[in-house]
This record gives C-alpha cells, sequence and structure tokens, in this order.
C-alpha cells in the first residue's frame, strides 16, 4: 500500500515523517519520501483530481463522532468504491491532460 500525504506542513514534522515510514516502508509520496512530491505540486494526481473530494463527502456524510466511527466511514467508503467509477476518473483525467497541453 502507498501513502501519499498533501504536503501541508504540520504532515511534514520530524515525528509525523517517522511514524510513517515505519508504517509504509518504502513506499511513501510526499516531500522527503522515498518517492519525492513537492509541496503544493502542480502536477494533476488522480488524488486530488477527484479521490479526496470523493471520500470526504462519503465519509463525513454522516458526521462521525469519534475516531472510531471516522475509521469506519473511511473503510466503507473506500470498498465501495466501483471498479467502473475508477475507470471513467481515468478517462476524465487523461482527457484533461490532453487538454492543458
Amino acid at each position: 500500500m502507498w501513502f501519499q500525504q498533501d504536503g501541508g506542513t504540520s504532515h511534514i514534522a520530524n515525528a509525523t515523517i517517522d511514524i510513517r515510514h515505519e508504517r509504509f516502508q518504502g513506499m511513501v509520496i510526499s516531500r522527503g519520501g522515498d518517492v519525492n512530491w513537492p509541496p503544493r505540486s502542480c502536477d494533476l494526481t488522480r488524488l486530488h483530481f477527484f479521490l479526496w473530494g470523493f471520500l470526504k463527502s462519503q465519509v463525513y456524510a454522516n458526521k462521525p463522532q469519534s475516531t472510531d466511527a471516522l475509521k469506519v466511514n473511511i473503510t466503507q467508503a473506500i470498498a465501495e468504491i466501483q471498479l467502473n467509477l475508477c475507470g471513467k476518473v481515468i478517462e476524465n483525467w487523461i482527457s484533461r491532460i490532453r487538454a492543458t497541453v
């Protein structure tokens, strides 16, 4: 499993970096990670383009009141992503990339 963070300042504190390297050994996409990704990069990724907004709307729809409820919502939202939806996202993303060239 890969981990990609958003580059927020709080996410690059030494304690945070140590935790993510421990949990995602060799699979961190981030500023200073195993795959370097500059903060606020203008590169379009499918994660920024679609996934984070989609998951956020699903995860917070019922306003979870605890960390455990939040974890359940995240797990459920990811499990419910349909393969055909991913294909449509990739097609749309490719067309947007072509439009920027």
